[in-house]
């Protein structure tokens, strides 16, 4: 079915669907033509008015631009861009043809085909995805680990279409990777491919039926949202996560870190009251067991709940209370010594902002040039994107000659 039949079924115009989606009809009919593609911005109000999610949508437009004639010397319209992330994409949607392929098996039915050694194949790629987990943790650049992941990606795809195997274990390993493939791409501040990633680890563990996945799919979604400043379009993917993980295991902490997302949600909304009530929830993580997580896409284990807390209260303005808690993630983590540099660095830039909306030169130079210093150790494209931010705060204090010269370092770092 190509973008135009999908439009048509359900009774829509060009006009209409262009009203809908806030373009011009003529760009809705190059669209059905499959001359040209949807930019990335379109794509959620079109697979709304649709009725379709949005790893769905982008097979409908592909089967739009496969039905169309090619032209001699006519140029690609890639959404998401060339190289690397183009490629990634390809693994997606090659896997998904795979699994559209086997739609008609049940996965207990594609279950019984596999045998013994597909099993131990399958059951290969989770501890291999374990092992990517804990290298990207203990990686000071989070890029490095790109290659092995992408690689990943390529061998499981190969997996996919080469015989029968236990369709339920690879949904499960295939949405487990490409989390930490949208993590990458996130930590990358490429924001499109990080949510490609989640959409297609969101399909594939419904698909498994594994709700706690699924679940962490959704929280990753929301992280992109709440990058752009859609923290009311956060607030409701975490209303999904949060019934999809009632479904899974309640002694794993999954539902405890919807919640101390979704506090970030409504800090950002500037909801006081609401941001607290889902802090508390999430604090109860530590009634748990041993158990809660797993180390890999599900890593909420309340460790880093003073740090969650502080950050909350400096989107809030709840300064003392900020301060306060921040403080304390940083003696914790250093008597832990379990900080990575980008979280300690995280803790350090909102220790700088408070500094500097107290007007404090000195505080706000103090952190921000730790922040800084770590920034560059760990190559993390999240902390330099939290420095950023600092920028727009620490703007009337730049008669200081030394915050001046911060602020050149910082936009230095941003554009590198």
């Amino acid at each position: 079915m190509t973008l135009k039949d999908r439009r048509k079924a359900l009774g829509y115009s060009q006009e209409r669907f262009a009203a809908l989606i806030g373009v011009d009809r003529t760009t809705v009919g190059r669209w059905d033509r499959g001359e040209t593609e949807p930019h990335p911005e379109y794509r959620p109000k079109m697979a709304a008015a649709l009725h379709v999610d949005l790893v769905t949508l982008d097979a409908l437009i592909k089967e739009s631009s496969a039905s169309r004639e090619p032209d001699a010397g006519s140029p690609s319209h890639d959404a998401y861009g060339p190289g690397e992330e183009d490629m990634i994409r390809r693994e997606f949607l090659r896997a998904l043809t795979v699994a559209g392929a086997l739609a008609a098996l049940s996965v207990e039915e594609a279950d019984a085909l596999a045998d013994d050694a597909a099993r131990d194949d399958a059951a290969g790629y989770l501890r291999m995805n374990d092992h990517l987990w804990q290298v990207y943790q203990l990686a000071r650049s989070k890029s490095s680990v790109r290659s092995v992941v992408t690689d990943q990606l390529s061998v499981l795809n190969g997996t996919l279409s080469d015989r029968p195997s236990p369709l339920g274990l690879l949904c499960v390993a295939a949405g487990d990777l490409f989390q930490l493939a949208g993590e990458l791409a996130f930590d990358g501040n490429r924001h499109t491919d990080a949510a490609a990633a989640y959409s297609l680890a969101a399909s594939a563990s419904k698909e498994a039926g594994a709700f706690d996945l699924w679940a962490c799919a959704l929280i990753r979604h929301a992280y992109v949202e709440m990058a752009g400043g859609q923290y009311r379009e956060a607030v409701g993917l975490l209303s999904v996560a949060e019934r999809v993980a009632k479904r899974g295991d309640s002694s794993l902490s999954t539902r405890q870190w919807v919640a101390a997302v979704r506090a970030e949600a409504h800090a950002g909304l500037g909801h006081l009251s609401e941001c607290e009530r889902a802090l508390d929830e999430a604090e109860k993580v530590i009634h748990l067991g041993g158990h809660a997580h797993n180390g890999g896409w599900l890593r909420f284990d309340g460790s880093r709940l003073a740090e969650e807390r502080g950050a909350r209260y400096v989107q809030l303005g709840q300064l003392d209370k900020a301060e306060a808690a921040l403080n304390n993630a940083l003696e914790r983590g250093a008597l832990a010594e379990q900080q990575s540099f980008r979280r300690r660095a995280v803790v350090l830039a909102d220790l700088a902002a408070i500094g500097a909306r107290r007007q404090d030169s000195d505080q706000t130079l103090t952190y921000a040039t730790e922040a800084l210093r770590l920034a560059r150790q760990s190559s993390s494209g999240y902390v330099a994107r939290r420095l950023q931010g600092l920028r727009a705060e620490i703007g009337s204090l730049v008669g200081d000659r030394r915050i001046a010269e911060l602020d050149a370092e910082i936009a230095a770092l941003s554009a590198t």
